[in-house]
């Protein structure tokens, strides 16, 4: 191959960005924000929300930054990230450690300073709990790495939560709850169709460790389970029927999924039932900012 016909390097700046994982960034970004836009009666002040939004962005990226250099040797056998810089040696190590901890300690510096200082201490904590705690400890470990570590990812309402009150109770408390029974679900559908990169990589996934069956089972189970969470909103009156109409729907989607890949697995329903479970979350958080605002506006 001539240097002619070799695929291009991206600048240095975007292979930064990708280091972000901005997709996962960006759904972290939104249930934050969803948390910041639930946890005032009216709109809180645009200077504490922007304020609040970088910051936490900001530390998310950086706590991606950091995954990425611990699990370069499992990126390398995994088709979906062996294209990473930290993977062809683009960046070195050390250039990611300093971006990680410049971005990330520029995010703090700005919950602290234009948010509060929990807040600060809670994604200070969620930074902790997703780069060490679950990638370094749990995830080479456990097959319930995501499971436990799911705590990490269920942080941002809180977090969005606390920006705006300065306390937490127990609303983003259910909030935290859903995304945290989300997770297996969500996960286990991505790992039941890369089971193979994962046992190449040594990463004990539920498939790698338990077989097919016993992951399908259990995802049915979670997916039970996050159905359980989702409704405690509308019971604790936190939410109304806009909200329950809608996760009634969203629902009931997603536990045909988890039947049917439960029934008769195929790795394309559980590429169809990843995607999905993005979507939900999504459409969830949504479901529950327009049913907030919702008499305000009919008001």
């Amino acid at each position: 191959m001539n240097a002619t016909s070799r695929p291009a390097v991206p600048g240095i700046g975007i292979q930064f960005w990708r280091l972000t994982k901005p997709r996962v960034v960006s759904l972290i970004v939104f249930t934050a924000v969803i948390g910041m836009l639930l946890a005032a009666p009216t709109l809180a002040p645009p200077a504490l929300l922007a304020a609040a939004t970088i910051g936490i962005a900001l530390v998310a990226g950086a706590a991606a930054a950091f995954n990425c250099l611990v699990e370069q040797k499992i990126d390398a056998a995994m088709a979906r990230t062996r294209g990473r810089p930290t993977v062809t040696g683009t960046i070195s190590s050390a250039q990611i450690l300093l971006f990680s901890g410049a971005v990330g300690g520029l995010g703090l510096a700005i919950l602290w300073h234009a948010v509060n200082p929990l807040t600060m201490w809670l994604t200070l904590g969620t930074f902790v709990g997703y780069a060490v705690i679950y990638t370094v400890v749990l995830k080479p470990a456990t097959p319930q790495n995501i499971v436990i570590g799911g705590a990490s990812g269920a942080m941002p309402p809180l977090l969005g939560w606390a920006a705006v009150t300065g306390d937490v109770t127990y609303q983003p408390l259910l909030l935290f709850l859903i995304i945290f029974a989300w997770t297996p679900p969500h996960f286990w559908a991505l790992a039941l169709y890369r089971r193979e990169e994962y046992a190449r990589a040594g990463v004990p996934m539920l498939p790698v460790t338990h077989g097919e069956a016993y992951t399908r089972l259990h995802l049915l189970l979670y997916t039970l389970i996050l159905v359980a969470a989702t409704l405690l909103p509308f019971a604790t009156r936190m939410a109304g029927w806009f909200y329950l109409g809608a996760v009634a729907v969203l629902d009931a989607v997603f536990v045909f999924y988890a039947v049917s890949i439960w029934r008769r697995y195929s790795d394309a329903l559980a590429k169809r039932t990843f995607a999905y479970s993005i979507f939900f979350l999504a459409m969830l958080f949504a479901a529950l900012m327009v049913d907030h605002y919702l008499p305000l506006v009919s008001a």
